[in-house]
């Protein structure tokens, strides 16, 4: 009996067994195309007509572009899945998918660790002040000349998370244990027993009262720029910001002069709007901390990630369905 094929778009870095595993169930092909021109000739030429479910990496954009409304329509009838190897999935129109009944997953658990470890470590730089004297040092200037301003302690301070899933969620534990207090805002209030005792506030009212303000929410249309001008008027001066969600949940024009006119003291950033480039502004501030999108930056967290990902792969060809499906489609 044929076996199906299962296309891989992008590398597997260290599941290789369990990837490996996937030749039992399915025959793996690779694209030859290297950009999206390249790979959308590959499509019409035929070369996937076999192909039921994709593996993909956040990388493979420099290959097949945006897998949006154009792509979508000349991919293969024969897709059925697309398992995306990350927790955002920004890349995909989820809902040109469901309309071309395509299905599409992600590794909602696998980075929640990780991405907080990274989110907690710039809450902590970014408050602190500490990246002054970390290139002051660096240039032989010792804390530097003249010292930079004292930095603050995290204990006491009211931490307001935008987005409590997953990571939201992971954060505020390791948030408390600095002593901090912690509010959220979501598009629904969590139970309880989900919130770990959180409080729940108004938008508005995190943006008023938070001393730090944690982006975790995915980019979408609606979370596009959710923070702009209007948005930093409204928060306490001298707020911090930190972002580890996605670069354009932020307006980072708008975020360089709310920092000059020192209505932000300071940010923490792991992602950006244009990346890999950097707005200026940013580069320029030496009390903003940088970071290149490393939060899932780690051997185990890859790890988890690619075998998430690979289980999703398998449970399309076995079961004929995908372990976590992304959250626009659970109840398809």
């Amino acid at each position: 009996m044929t076996k199906p094929q299962v296309l891989l778009l992008g590398e597997i870095d260290h599941a290789h067994k369990a990837w490996a595993s996937i030749s039992e169930i399915a025959d793996v092909i690779e694209p030859k195309a290297r950009s999206r021109e390249e790979f959308i000739k590959e499509c019409e030429s035929g070369a996937f007509d076999k192909v039921v479910a994709t593996y993909r990496t956040f990388q493979s954009v420099a290959i097949t572009g945006l897998i949006d409304e154009a792509l979508v329509k000349i991919l293969p009838k024969s897709l059925k899945f697309i398992a995306h190897n990350g927790a955002g999935y920004d890349q995909i129109d989820v809902h040109a998918c469901t309309a071309h009944d395509i299905r599409v997953s992600n590794v909602p658990t696998a980075v929640d660790d990780a991405t907080a470890d990274t989110n907690m470590f710039l809450i902590l730089g970014a408050l602190r002040g500490f990246n002054t004297s970390m290139m002051a040092l660096r240039n032989g200037h010792w804390k530097g000349s003249p010292p930079p301003p004292l930095g603050h302690d995290p204990q006491g301070k009211v931490l307001g998370i935008l987005g409590m899933g997953g990571i939201g969620r992971n954060l505020k534990k390791k948030a408390e244990a600095f002593g901090m207090t912690v509010q959220y805002y979501n598009r629904s209030k969590l139970s309880e027993e989900l919130s770990g005792g959180a409080k729940y506030v108004s938008f508005e009212e995190l943006l008023k009262t938070s001393d730090i303000l944690s982006l975790n929410l995915p980019l979408n249309k609606q979370t596009r720029h959710i923070i702009s001008t209007k948005e930093f008027e409204q928060m306490k001066k001298g707020v911090v910001i930190i972002n580890t969600a996605r670069g354009a949940v932020m307006d980072e024009a708008a975020l360089v002069v709310a920092l000059e006119k020192g209505q932000v003291w300071s940010c923490g950033l792991d992602v950006f709007e244009e990346e890999p480039k950097v707005h200026s502004g940013l580069i320029a501030n030496p009390h903003v901390m940088l970071v290149p999108h490393m939060g899932t930056w780690t051997v185990e967290t890859q790890t988890k990630m690619e075998i998430w990902c690979i289980d999703n792969v398998r449970s399309a060809i076995e079961k004929g369905k995908l372990m976590s499906p992304v959250g626009e489609q659970k109840d398809m």
